[in-house]
């Protein structure tokens, strides 16, 4: 029964960005009512994701979700933004995908009778990775291959480098966002992206020292300081960078590893080989998916210091994130390893921040928890780990460490 007095409604607006919170209420209903809260989307490539909780109206004929508590379903107490971080997709080992930045992703919100599934209403949230005037320029310089972030007003702006290139595409939501906080960003691709090579032999470091006298040089940028923020494989390219290239100023390493994986890299005349993987430590969970976690060996064993990234080289600052529950690989060792090899060196700048039960793919905040999907270098389905909630909380609290982050040692005047 579909009651034209009963609205829901998305505050402040049904427009936003996407890493911003929204208030969702539904007015009109008979008082102590329940109903089904229900979110959907469809992402670039076509796979949809969504949700629903139970709630109880007031007294009032309300139902306030930033007050009051889901009875049940994919969440429950109260979760102001359930609906949108406890998405899950209907297709398995999906992650969201957002190729096309330019435009918002339209999430539908609907309230339905808990007792029939009739329709009361609905309200579509537009969730833009865009601020008003900010620039999205495609780069094609030389080698170097991404897309550069420009934000609107009157600049200049510190520069960031993000590597994150996922799946042979470009990733850009967290480098449109990040670049909405006052950030010229390059979104950088190093594979699989344009006419780059879909699986390199080798990786170069003077492609990623090219990348960052591109956007040093940029007219927008700030000053010679950069930084960099990476995630999974990008950390050890990350640190690989920020220890043999200048000016790196702060780098951001999620869920990284400490030596080098999968193919070898290449500065100069200097190779830091591949870790090895041990076949043998992969094993099959009860849901039959691979778990990667023990798969790679002690980074600081003798027989692999070779693939170990010389971190002790950078003169810059470390933010070290990593998961406890990460099953892709063992982030929570190799980042305290990494800190451990800064301090033997008399170096304290870095700060390591975990996060228990969270699992491999810390994003920006709302993107739903991926808990498996299809690995690339295994050809295989896997194990990422994590809880959604405990992961959603992970993700908001570290989104503000970043900012906060480069903020302070990219807008600082003191030397690293």
């Amino acid at each position: 029964m579909a009651c034209s007095q009963i609205r829901l409604k998305i505050l402040p607006s049904i427009r936003c960005l996407f890493d911003k919170v929204v208030q969702v209420k539904v007015d009109g209903l008979a008082p102590f009512k329940p109903v089904e809260l229900r979110s959907r989307l469809v992402d670039d490539r076509g796979v949809i994701f969504k949700a629903s909780a139970l709630y109880k109206a007031d007294q009032t004929g309300q139902v306030d979700v930033c007050q009051a508590p889901s009875l049940g379903g994919s969440y429950t107490g109260v979760e102001p933004m359930g609906l949108f971080w406890g998405m899950a997709a209907d297709t398995p080992h999906s992650k969201l995908l957002k190729k096309n930045v330019l435009s918002p992703t339209l999430l539908e919100l609907a309230v339905v009778c808990a007792d029939t599934g009739a329709l009361l209403s609905s309200e579509t949230n537009e969730r833009d990775f865009m601020t008003e005037g900010m620039k999205r320029v495609p780069v094609k310089d030389g080698r170097i291959r991404g897309v550069l972030f420009i934000p609107p007003g009157k600049g200049p702006f510190p520069g960031i480098v993000d590597l994150y290139t996922l799946g042979g595409g470009l990733s850009e939501p967290r480098a449109s966002l990040l670049a909405g906080k006052g950030f010229v960003v390059l979104a950088l691709a190093y594979y699989g992206y344009q006419d780059l090579p879909k699986n390199p032999k080798k990786l170069d470091l003077e492609y990623f020292e090219e990348g960052v006298t591109y956007l040093r040089n940029q007219p927008e940028v700030k000053g010679s300081r950069i930084g960099i923020i990476s995630i999974s494989h990008s950390g050890a390219l990350a640190l690989s960078m920020s220890s043999f290239l200048t000016g790196i100023t702060a780098t951001v390493c999620i869920n990284g590893c400490n030596a080098n994986v999968l193919i070898p890299l290449h500065y100069k005349d200097i190779v830091i080989p591949p870790l090895p993987p041990v076949i043998e430590n992969i094993r099959n969970t009860d849901s039959g998916l691979l778990c990667l976690r023990d798969a790679l060996p002690d980074t600081t064993l003798e027989k692999n210091r070779a693939s170990l990234i010389p971190i002790e080289r950078a003169s810059c600052q470390f933010l070290f994130a990593a998961s406890e529950d990460d099953l892709n690989w063992n982030s929570a060792l190799f980042a305290k390893q990494a800190a451990a090899a800064l301090r033997r060196h008399g170096k304290e700048s870095f700060q390591v921040v975990t996060y228990p039960k969270a699992g491999h793919f810390l994003e920006v905040p709302y993107m739903p928890f991926c808990p498996s999907g299809i690995h690339a270098a295994v050809g295989s389905a896997v194990v990422f780990g994590g809880e959604p909630k405990a992961h959603a909380d992970a993700q908001l609290d570290l989104w503000e460490r970043v900012q906060e982050f480069f903020k302070r040692h990219l807008n600082s005047k003191s030397t690293c």
